[in-house]
């Protein structure tokens, strides 16, 4: 008996169509990880700190000083140094922590203070953790893609990919929407899920704070909603039915 090359890899419609939802909602999470990915370099803080009417530090932090420790706490989270790698930086010579931090510190003189450390450490290993998701994602869509084009359902995973494409968007919708109507709420729900209660909180003169304010969260928040969105878009355009007139 003659075996067709591809027989072995072939799967029966029903299954095929779960492997197609499947790869529909590994699609939506790939798709926000990759974006928020992309914003975690340099040249976003660039951007959002010279956006209009960004708020300047109340406390004395200037526009280079601000972009200078921002970059080392976005290179922190994507490294494989230690906390000492925040933990050693210093106020610039004549400053230190304004009088209502500086009263829970030992040394005023430390950029920040043991609270916000252990937090940037905790953020660090939820980075690691949606990076390592973020490549599994990519490498099982990969290896569903050659599947289904040897095994002969490709035009499954292909549907697949639009729906993916179409449930990111959907997705996006809600959660603009949502941040544009009552950002708190979703940014409180956010760190409730992923960090530890009472470590996420800090004052306003506290330096992470400074950097990063309410302002910087909620435009990162609709950035990665405006990029998700995009690749979304993408998705169907590239595995959207080009046979259709």
């Amino acid at each position: 008996m003659e075996i067709v090359e591809g027989d072995m890899m072939r799967i029966s419609p029903f299954y095929q169509r779960i492997l197609a939802w499947l790869v529909s909602l590994i699609v939506p999470v790939v798709l926000v990880l990759a974006a928020v990915r992309l914003l975690m370099n340099p040249w976003y803080v660039e951007f959002e700190y010279r956006t209009p009417s960004f708020p300047a530090d109340p406390y004395g932090f200037t526009l280079e000083e601000r972009l200078k420790y921002s970059k080392i706490a976005i290179a922190y989270l994507v490294n494989d140094a230690d906390i000492s790698f925040l933990g050693d930086l210093r106020f610039p010579a004549g400053q230190q922590a304004p009088d209502f931090s500086c009263q829970f510190m030992e040394d005023c003189t430390r950029l920040y203070n043991d609270r916000e450390l252990k937090h940037m450490l905790d953020v660090k290993l939820v980075v690691r953790g949606a990076m390592r998701v973020l490549l599994a994602g990519v490498l099982l869509l990969a290896g569903l893609g050659v599947w289904a084009r040897q095994g002969g359902w490709w035009e499954a995973y292909r549907k697949g990919w639009v729906r993916g494409g179409k449930l990111t968007l959907a997705l996006i919708a809600a959660i603009v929407l949502f941040v544009l109507v009552s950002f708190g709420v979703i940014f409180v729900f956010f760190h409730q899920v992923f960090f530890e209660s009472g470590t996420w909180t800090f004052y306003y003169s506290d330096t992470l704070i400074r950097l990063f304010p309410e302002r910087f969260w909620r435009d990162t928040f609709l950035a990665v909603g405006v990029i998700s969105a995009a690749l979304g878009a993408l998705a169907m355009a590239l595995f959207g039915d080009r046979s259709k007139k």
